[in-house]
């Protein structure tokens, strides 16, 4: 198994301003405010968090071909 990288390059896709960032390995990032534009980013349909979608290194749940954000299966129905 590869080592997980934890650092990746979040690139803003308003302003192309790119900064490189330490991914979390305790909980996904939802949101990520860029430091120039100050635009606030969130994941784009399909991906699990900012870096998935905006980083040049996938989150490390991904990276270790687990579920999103540590979650192998998908949640059960709510019952009510």
């Amino acid at each position: 198994m590869s080592a997980i990288i934890l650092e990746s390059v979040l690139t803003c896709p308003h302003c192309g301003f790119a900064k490189q960032e330490v991914m979390p390995t305790d909980a996904c990032q939802f949101f990520y405010e860029c430091d120039s534009c100050k635009t606030l980013l969130r994941p784009n349909p399909g991906d699990c968090c900012v870096f998935c979608s905006f980083g040049s290194v996938k989150c490390p749940p991904i990276q270790e071909q687990r579920g999103c954000c540590g979650l192998d299966t998908p949640k059960a129905p709510r019952q009510i």
